[in-house]
C-alpha cells in the first residue's frame, strides 16, 4: 500500500488488552500510515503493538509514560505529525468499536475537502447501552447550541478525520480538551474557528468483556467533566454568539453549503 503524505491514521490507547492489536492489524489493513499513541499503558499492549511495528515501515509507535488522558494522547500525536509534514489524522479508538474498513471512504472524503472535519454519525445496534445512547442525546443538543446548529450530527463519537493544524492549535491555546472532555470540545472549537463538519454514517459496537471489550468510562466521573464543559463552552458561546450569528446569516465557514 502506498503511504499517504497527508493523512494518517491515529490510534490513542489506554489499557485496551489483546483488543489494540487486532484493531491496529485491521487499520493497517486500510491504510498507511498508521500511528498509535501509548498513553502510559500497564497492560503490556504497548509492547505487543511495539513488536507489530518490527519491520512495518507503516506502522509507528508513540510512548507516554505516564497515562495522561485521550485528549493528551490525541494531541501528542498531531503534534509529532504536524512536525513531520502530515495535514490530517483520523483518529478511531482503539478497543475495536470503530469500522476500520470504513477508513478509505472517511480518507477519501476529507481529501475532497481538506477544509472540513470528517465526523462519524454513530449507527447502533443491539449491544450499544441504551443509557449511554440516551445520554449522548444530551451531549448532541448542548453541541448543536452552541456551535449555532453548524451541522454536528453526534459530538462524542471519535471516528473523525481532522485538519493537524487547526486541531493542535486550538488545542494549544487553553489548558481542557485532555480527556473525555476531547471529543465534543474539539468539534466545538473547530467549529467556531471555521472548520466545517461533514457526517458520514459508520456503525459502532459495543464489545462484551468475554469479547475483549474493555471500557474506562466512569459515569460519574465523567458526566461531571462533560457538565463542567458545557458550561464553560457555553459561556464562550455567549461571547462569541454576535458573530457567529453574522457568520451564519452570510453562510460563512462553518456554515458554507
Amino acid at each position: 500500500m502506498t503511504p499517504s503524505t497527508t493523512h494518517l491514521v491515529l490510534i490513542p490507547s489506554f489499557d485496551t488488552g489483546r483488543k489494540l492489536c487486532d484493531t491496529v492489524r485491521e487499520a493497517r489493513a486500510q491504510w498507511n500510515p498508521v500511528w498509535v499513541v501509548i498513553d502510559g499503558s500497564t497492560d503490556g499492549s504497548g509492547t505487543e503493538v511495539q513488536r507489530l511495528a518490527v519491520g512495518d515501515e507503516g506502522l509507528h509507535v508513540l510512548l507516554l509514560p505516564v497515562n495522561q488522558g485521550k485528549g493528551a494522547a490525541v494531541l501528542h500525536g498531531l503534534q509529532a505529525a504536524q512536525a513531520a509534514g502530515y495535514t490530517h489524522a483520523l483518529t478511531m479508538d482503539a478497543d475495536g468499536q470503530h469500522p476500520a474498513g470504513l477508513i478509505p471512504e472517511f480518507m477519501r472524503a476529507s481529501l475532497a475537502r481538506p477544509d472540513a472535519m470528517i465526523l462519524g454519525r454513530p449507527v447502533f445496534d443491539a449491544s450499544a447501552p441504551l443509557l449511554r445512547v440516551r445520554g449522548r442525546r444530551v451531549s448532541n443538543a448542548w453541541t448543536n447550541l452552541e456551535t449555532l446548529g453548524a451541522g454536528v450530527a453526534d459530538s462524542l463519537y471519535g471516528f473523525r478525520v481532522y485538519p493537524v493544524a487547526a486541531l493542535a492549535a486550538v488545542m494549544a491555546r487553553q489548558p481542557w480538551m485532555r480527556r473525555f472532555d476531547f471529543d465534543t470540545e474539539a468539534v466545538v472549537r473547530l467549529a467556531w474557528r471555521g472548520i466545517k463538519p461533514i457526517n458520514r454514517d459508520a456503525p459502532v459496537k459495543y464489545l462484551r468483556p468475554e469479547e475483549g471489550g474493555v471500557s474506562h468510562f466512569r459515569y460519574g466521573r465523567d458526566n461531571l467533566l462533560l457538565a463542567w464543559m458545557h458550561t464553560r463552552l457555553m459561556l464562550e458561546f455567549l461571547l462569541r454568539l454576535p458573530v457567529l450569528l453574522l457568520r451564519r446569516l452570510r453562510r460563512q465557514p462553518p456554515f458554507q453549503a
